[in-house]
């Protein structure tokens, strides 16, 4: 992006996993970062270094007053604990599109494979007809529909899709840390949602902000509806996450399975249950997302090391001891940083 464009970016969902990791790789790059939220206050004591403004995203006067000024919009925000998700997501990403419009700013959202049906498996790309068979997936193409219809030279949108997220600041939502590993608890048994011989693919957090943050600085070169996939993490046949988890935290644990049966009991009092229900399919087939259109514009995509990026997420879930704790925050920093 050029030297001449106002850097300051607006991030809605910046106390989450992803958009508190572009917040902060933003900031380094000199960025100044607008941050809204329900309850700045509080906000601001984990970040203090964010410019943090008292709103809500479903408000649409507070999205537009957050976002004057500013070049960018970083649309990372969710509804606590996904709650009438698909009451809210629509309404919030008007409330972006709206402000970004009216103040000339590029929209970052971070893209999921749930917009794809089953006529796009097992390779889709980024360009793949978008004809989900579950409601989540319905609502995520209408969110891609929208920003594609608002996009335009200049203020446009970057849409950034990966895997399931995994890595330090994901939240307790993730595969990682609420089905394979138990957090705070040391590893001894790992319950793989995967199917032996079905892939699967990850994401690690920090480069999936990496990523979107190496496009945002190539904003002017890209398209008005720029959208990318990454490599990620390709688990080739559902048990090497496990397998690295299992190696990382010393050999000693036991991989098991995950205990589906559970899942339809528990949808109708639990919200995530019920998104999980209906996100199972993606665990029966294959589906990878190939990155040649991002190595195309970036060279490579960020990827670190499987082991490293395990070792990394355990230490932050508190699933290793002590005395891998420096050796893994280093390794956090020298990502942050760019080392």
């Amino acid at each position: 992006m050029s030297s001449e464009i106002n850097k300051t970016a607006l991030v809605l969902g910046a106390t989450g996993g992803i958009g508190g990791a572009v917040a902060r790789k933003l900031l380094e790059r000199g960025w100044h970062i607008r941050a809204l939220n329900r309850n700045a206050a509080k906000a601001s004591q984990s970040q203090p270094a964010f410019e943090w403004l008292q709103g809500d995203a479903m408000n649409s006067g507070d999205v537009l007053k957050a976002a004057e000024g500013a070049s960018l919009i970083v649309h990372a925000v969710n509804p606590p604990g996904y709650r009438d998700w698909e009451k809210l997501v629509l309404p919030m990403l008007d409330n972006t599109i709206a402000a970004a419009r009216s103040v000339g700013a590029r929209i970052v959202l971070p893209g999921t494979v749930y917009n794809f049906g089953p006529d796009a498996l097992p390779t889709p790309t980024e360009e793949s007809p978008q004809h989900p068979v579950t409601k989540k997936g319905a609502i995520r193409a209408e969110m891609e529909k929208r920003l594609k219809a608002a996009s335009q030279p200049g203020a446009g949108v970057i849409i950034v899709r990966a895997g399931d997220f995994f890595g330090p600041g994901t939240t307790s939502n993730s595969w990682f840390s609420s089905a394979l590993v138990t957090p705070g608890k040391a590893v001894a048994t790992i319950k793989n949602p995967a199917r032996r011989g079905i892939g699967h693919q990850w994401a690690y957090l920090p480069d999936v902000a990496e990523t979107m943050v190496q496009l945002i600085a190539r904003a002017d070169q890209l398209p008005p509806f720029a959208v990318y996939h990454m490599e990620g993490f390709w688990d080739a046949d559902g048990m090497q996450m496990a397998e690295a988890i299992k190696r990382v935290a010393g050999g000693r644990a036991k991989i098991g399975g995950f205990p589906w049966w559970i899942v339809p009991l528990a949808a109708p009092l639990m919200p995530i249950m019920r998104e999980i229900k209906e996100m199972r399919y993606l665990w029966k087939v294959p589906l990878r997302m190939r990155n040649s259109r991002l190595t195309a514009e970036l060279g490579k995509e960020p990827q670190t090391p499987i082991d490293d990026a395990v070792r990394a997420s355990l230490v932050a879930l508190g699933c290793l001891p002590e005395p891998h704790r420096e050796t893994a925050a280093a390794l956090i920093s020298g990502m942050e940083t760019g080392r």
